[in-house]
């Protein structure tokens, strides 16, 4: 089954914005799926489709194989919905938001209050839960919103910049509830300008820009599409000059700091090799650059030239 199928999917706004040109994209059931973006690209236009705040001019829409047109309500009750801005009322308690919610997919009040207890408690959030939302944090906010899209247990879950303005702590401990929760067969689909983000979480990735999809494919094959690799290595003691490497261009930063470019069609492990038998030690490695953010630069580039 898929979670969610999209074909040939048209909107051009009064005006003559066309926000979306045709657009298909499928997304499995149980996948972790990174829809990324410029600002304009068409992301918002899609997700607020798949929540009827938009409507769509042509094309279908399936969640769950259930087209939209012909049966809204069921498809909408599959689908949870984290959106970039905060958007409850600040004056209503924590576990009041979250029950509200449960309310308006008909979950009975004795189950409401079962799941509210549940997802505040996954999310760290129950010693707050009689605290009114405008007293929490930005990163307490922003864990409400996504207790209260799983509240009626959606089979898809789209997070749309889920952890802007969070601090790089909190961020981590969402990356981890947001792996558990796929582990358990929830499908996410997640928006975000934090490409380390799409990175580490996402199995499969889709481009999109000026209101069309320019890539979609499983992450290992789209990273396999960058030319060069630079890994930046900590020196164990300092050099003067940097080392001659077989089939790698190395400079030194600075004296413990090195840096090696080379094709990534050769092994990490070869390079390292190289290293090992001129008895250059290291202490850390990492990319120079996040794989996917300078491929996401040069593809959106590319399109817009």
């Amino acid at each position: 089954m898929l979670a969610l199928e999209i074909a040939n999917l048209k909107k051009t706004y009064t005006g003559g914005q066309t926000a979306l040109k045709g657009i298909s994209l499928t997304v499995k059931k149980g996948d972790f799926f990174a829809l990324l973006g410029p600002n304009g690209a068409g992301k918002s236009t899609l997700i607020s489709i798949l929540t009827s705040l938009t409507l769509k001019d042509s094309g279908t829409v399936k969640i769950c194989d259930i087209d939209i047109d012909k049966n809204f309500a069921e498809a909408r009750r599959r689908l949870g919905v984290v959106p970039q801005e905060f958007n409850f009322n600040i004056f209503e308690k924590v576990a009041q938001i979250v029950q509200n919610q449960a309310g308006y997919y008909g979950i009975p009040r004795r189950l409401a209050r079962e799941r509210t207890e549940m997802v505040l408690r996954q999310l760290e959030l129950w010693e707050k839960r009689n605290v009114q939302g405008r007293m929490l944090s930005g990163g307490m906010k922003r864990r409400l919103m996504i207790a209260r899209a799983l509240v009626h247990q959606p089979e898809v879950l789209i997070l749309d910049e889920p952890t802007a303005g969070v601090d790089i702590e909190l961020r981590r401990q969402m990356w981890n509830f947001l792996q558990q929760l796929n582990c358990t067969g929830t499908t996410i689909i997640l928006t975000t300008h934090y490409l380390e983000e799409a990175e580490q979480l996402c199995r499969n990735i889709a481009i999109i820009n000026q209101g069309e999809i320019i890539a979609n494919t499983d992450k290992k094959s789209l990273l396999s599409m960058l030319d060069t690799n630079t890994l930046v290595l900590e020196l164990a003691k300092p050099l003067k000059k940097a080392p001659v490497i077989q089939n790698a261009q190395s400079v030194l930063s600075d004296s413990q700091t090195l840096e090696l470019t080379f094709s990534s069609r050769i092994p990490v492990s070869k390079i390292l090799y190289h290293l090992e038998t001129q008895k250059i030690s290291f202490t850390g490695i990492r990319n120079k650059t996040n794989r996917l953010e300078e491929l996401f630069v040069r593809l959106t580039a590319k399109r817009a030239s």
